[in-house]
């Protein structure tokens, strides 16, 4: 039913059902549309709905995807490819007279006023969704890492709102997906973590947890900054050596390639290792957010 590729970190290189992300995205779709109905009343505000407004935004995240997975989509058109989604949240904010301001730490309290509807959401919505699918290629690190931030978010949300019920079903199915991915027998493909990433920045932006996605991303901005800024300077790309099932790098061009920077991890090894970064990185935005909220 779903077309194979070969796990390139394998003895062997098995094929293994690729693109099984869309089975997310039809599932959070079909929960967030029950959600609405069976609540319309608490989850209708303002002529606007939390539960739709998110189920848009994942719809058109698998869709890109799935355009990546059939098309091979240039970085050119992917990285503003999720502006289109920004509309939709866009429009949320502004008529549910969302909070424009941001702590940031170190920084404080800013204020971004009309700012934030027309440029901050865009950014931030395509940074997200690009920095969360450039981090991928082992079994588990697709999806691990996700469900890492996603799990935090709802956390701080707790305090903020009761936006974390949207997500329930869909986080428990995409931990689904986590196991079997972990275990090598599917990949959720740029249809799964296209839609991750919306998820993440769409969830955030309608239950405001901003920040806490901020400061847990930063491992996936750092990954990002390391490919984009190497192939801007040296036209190269981030690769990485597999032999007698450990993979090492001779450069340092991805979050990846420099924890393997001569220095051979296995595949299993180097998905724990970038985890335990961004659950660090979550940790401290899960207390950061809570200490925000009680004293702030």
């Amino acid at each position: 039913m779903f077309p194979k590729v070969h796990d390139q970190h394998k003895n062997g290189k098995p094929l293994v059902p690729n693109g099984l992300g869309v089975l997310y995205v039809l599932f959070t779709t079909v929960y967030l549309f029950l959600f609405y109905f069976l609540s319309e009343s608490s989850s209708v505000q303002h002529g606007i709905s939390a539960p739709l407004t998110l189920a848009v935004c994942v719809l058109f995240g698998g869709f890109m995807g799935l355009l990546d997975d059939w098309m091979d989509l240039k970085w050119r058109y992917k990285a503003f490819m999720p502006l289109i989604a920004a509309l939709p949240l866009i429009y949320f904010a502004i008529n549910m007279s969302a909070r424009t301001s941001i702590t940031l730490p170190l920084i404080g309290f800013v204020d971004f006023g009309v700012w934030y509807f027309y440029l901050i959401i865009p950014l931030i919505v395509m940074i997200v969704t690009n920095t969360v699918n450039m981090l991928g290629g082992f079994n588990g690190l697709e999806t691990v890492c996700p469900a890492i931030v996603f799990l935090g978010l709802m956390g701080i949300s707790v305090f903020a709102s009761s936006h974390y019920l949207l997500m329930v079903g869909p986080i428990i199915f995409w931990l689904i997906l986590t196991a079997l991915n972990l275990q090598g027998k599917i990949f959720v493909g740029n249809s799964g973590s296209f839609a991750i990433g919306m998820s993440l920045v769409s969830f955030a932006i309608i239950a405001d947890v901003k920040i806490g996605l901020l400061v847990s991303i930063i491992p996936y901005i750092i990954n990002s900054s390391l490919i984009l800024l190497t192939v801007f300077f040296t036209r190269k790309k981030a690769l990485i050596m597999f032999k007698d099932d450990k993979l090492e790098s001779d450069h340092k061009r991805s979050l990846v390639t420099t924890l393997t920077y001569r220095r051979p991890l296995t595949e299993r090894k180097i998905v724990l290792i970038v985890s335990a970064i961004v659950a660090v990185f979550t940790l401290f935005a899960f207390v950061y957010s809570l200490f925000s909220f009680l004293f702030i």
